[in-house]
């Protein structure tokens, strides 16, 4: 758990259920840093959005406390929170032009007018939407509706800013420049961001940390390096980037590692996060980009043995498709620039060898 002295946000044994029996997050304890960028990721389902719901003040917890800055957020309404929201269909109200969108939340705050002008003027500003102020939102693309949206959520300087998948409804091209730009504008304005996805790519472009939910717990909190190298389960590292998973029984225990037996016979070396006893079924995980192509006849002491199947080309790469141990399907990634074409045929033998630190026995 992080130091709670430098936490904004603070969830203590949090629960929520809708219908009394079923939790949808289940024993929530989480610490949200000042100035950080977190996001919750997860598939549809896990608790993510249940979370962020109850912070912004339309869900209210089951059970436990939700706190932001040393006050207890359980019964406080949405509009008395001091946080900005931005939603996946942008919200914006049709009737009114950019500038009186932006305007709102300031009226609501019962601000002076000169000062609301002020503050909308700057926040149009900082979304690149300072020409735009008079259109209404039919007149803009989606793009920059999401840009008005999140200048809304800006306008009254929240202490705390939340998304709840704000991209999901943008074309590829325009989400990937938009991530680019959400992170900048969190860089450069040094507000907490706390994200929702279930688009691992983009959780991993935009955060500082990021929380991996399945059926409302969280499965690991880490930076995204972490995450991506060190899964501390199967399910994050099945959710997390590409892995390929080899099944065998342990058959020595050494340290932090073992040897695990494989349904060809072959004994490879790996490293035992799970703990995994001798006799045991374990399941190992290693990423495609950790396998390196040899022949049969080069190929080192820790290596499985395949039949390619087939290669898919990605332009940067090229993705063999091999049929392990087992009958087991695993990809690996071949650069370029390396002899991939030699191993392209169906039902070419080759060897895929790696570190004894990329092969992960999980739980």
């Amino acid at each position: 758990m992080q130091d709670q002295t430098n936490s904004l946000v603070s969830f203590r044994h949090v629960k929520k259920t809708y219908d009394g029996e079923t939790l949808v997050v289940k024993d929530l304890n989480l610490d949200i840093q000042k100035g950080e960028f977190l996001t919750l990721l997860g598939p549809s389902g896990s608790g993510k959005t249940t979370c962020l719901m109850m912070l912004a003040g339309f869900e209210y917890p089951t059970g436990g406390e939700i706190w932001l800055d040393g006050q207890l957020l359980n019964r406080i309404p949405p509009h008395k929170r001091n946080i900005g929201m931005v939603f996946q269909n942008y919200a914006l109200f049709p009737h009114l032009t950019v500038a009186q969108n932006l305007d709102y939340p300031l009226k609501v705050r019962k601000m002076p007018s000169d000062e609301r002008d002020a503050k909308v003027k700057r926040a149009l500003e900082m979304v690149g939407m300072e020409k735009l102020g008079k259109r209404m939102p039919s007149q803009l693309s989606g793009g920059q509706q999401q840009r008005v949206a999140l200048a809304r959520a800006l306008v009254f300087n929240p202490q705390l800013v939340l998304m709840d998948e704000p991209l999901g409804a943008l074309d590829k091209q325009l989400r990937e420049h938009m991530q680019l730009e959400l992170k900048a504008l969190h860089e450069a304005l040094g507000l907490t961001f706390v994200y929702v996805t279930h688009d691992q790519s983009e959780a991993l472009t935009m955060s500082d940390r990021v929380a991996v939910f399945d059926q409302g717990v969280i499965q690991q909190l880490d930076t995204v390096d972490r995450l991506y190298e060190s899964p501390r389960n199967l399910f994050v590292a099945n959710f997390i980037g590409d892995n390929n998973r080899i099944k065998g029984t342990v058959v020595t225990r050494d340290g932090g590692y073992c040897h695990l037996k494989l349904a060809d016979g072959t004994t490879v070396r790996a490293l035992n996060v799970a703990s995994a006893d001798v006799g045991h079924q374990a399941t190992a995980v290693i990423r495609p980009e950790r396998l390196s192509v040899e022949s049969q006849l080069t190929a080192g002491p820790n290596a499985i043995h395949t039949e390619t199947l087939d290669a898919i080309y990605f332009g940067d790469h090229v993705r063999l498709r091999c049929r392990g141990p087992g009958e087991a399907e695993c990809f690996v990634k071949v650069p370029l620039e390396q002899d991939w074409q030699s191993h392209v045929h169906s039902g070419n033998r080759i060897s895929l060898s790696f570190r004894e630190d990329h092969l992960k026995i999980l739980s």
